[in-house]
C-alpha cells in the first residue's frame, strides 16, 4: 500500500502552503501592491490605506511571511516590508507548473 505522504511532492506542499498565504483578498492585495513596488512599504501605511486595525494587519502580514512571500525589515520603532522577490519567482513558476496541460 502507498502511503498518502509518498504520492506528494515537496513541490506540491510548498504550492499549497503558497495558495494558502494568498487565500485571502487582502493579502493578495498587499503582495499585488509590493510587487509593482520598487521599495518597501510600512505596514502602519497599510493598515491605513487597507482600513483595517494593526492586529489583523499584523496576521495577513505573518501568514505572507510564513510562506516566504514576503520580508519584513525593523526600523525602529516601524517595520517596512517588501516582496520576497526570489519566493515570488518561485510561486508563479508552482503555480505556473501547477496549470499547465
Amino acid at each position: 500500500m502507498v502511503e498518502k505522504t509518498q504520492v506528494i511532492s515537496d513541490e506540491l506542499r510548498q504550492t499549497a502552503l503558497i495558495a494558502k498565504a494568498l487565500s485571502n483578498p487582502v493579502r493578495l492585495y498587499i503582495v499585488q501592491k509590493l510587487a509593482h513596488m520598487n521599495t518597501c512599504c510600512y505596514s502602519g501605511n497599510l493598515a491605513e490605506e487597507l482600513g483595517i486595525g494593526r492586529s489583523t494587519l499584523s496576521q495577513h502580514l505573518k501568514e505572507l511571511n510564513y510562506a516566504g512571500l514576503i520580508q519584513g525589515e525593523i526600523e525602529a520603532p516601524f517595520i517596512k516590508y517588501c516582496l520576497n522577490r526570489e519566493n515570488w519567482a518561485i510561486a508563479r513558476r508552482l503555480f505556473a507548473d501547477l496549470f499547465k496541460e
